[in-house]
């Protein structure tokens, strides 16, 4: 008879899955929302109603799926020290994008050609292209920033602050 010290192995034996499989990282689910979004367009200046119709939409239950957007306004506030993460030190600030409304805008530092983080100060104006992505109501932001693309984002990103652009 053969005994298994790990049940998810018996259970992967039994049911035919792969470990892998099995193991699928609560901290991943976002990922299995992308796909491969080389066809995905980005408006071409800012439309700040365009990204709160899509976060609308998001918070009303509609499709998960991360979305390109071009937004503008003023930082609010700013993470003082940049924050190392798996993919490389990243920097984080606030941008108000209408009356009462701000999102979270993920700087990834590795990527980007910028000076010493903070970069940005409060108040300035910023203008921003990247993936906005929505978690829940306190976990949304706008990420990929950068110049770079990958496997599961095609839509290179950059943020202006007072008229200079960093990608």
């Amino acid at each position: 008879m053969l005994r298994f010290k790990n049940r998810a192995a018996l259970l992967a034996l039994c049911t035919g899955l792969s470990l892998p499989t099995l193991f699928l990282h609560p901290a991943q689910a976002r990922y299995r929302t992308h796909d491969n979004t080389q066809t995905a367009t980005v408006p071409s200046s800012c439309d700040n109603q365009d990204f709160l119709s899509k976060q609308q939409a998001f918070e009303s239950g509609g499709s998960k799926k991360d979305v390109p957007v071009h937004i503008c306004g003023t930082v609010l506030a700013i993470s003082p020290k940049a924050k190392k993460t798996r993919s490389g030190r990243h920097g984080y600030f606030y941008v108000t994008v209408a009356p009462n409304v701000s999102i979270r805008i993920v700087t990834n530092l590795d990527e980007m050609q910028t000076p010493a983080w903070p970069w940005v100060a409060k108040g300035d104006a910023v203008e921003v292209v990247g993936r906005y992505y929505y978690d829940s109501p306190r976990k949304q932001g706008v990420d990929w920033t950068h110049h770079g693309t990958g496997r599961s984002w095609g839509v290179p990103g950059y943020v202006i602050v007072n008229g200079k652009q960093y990608d």
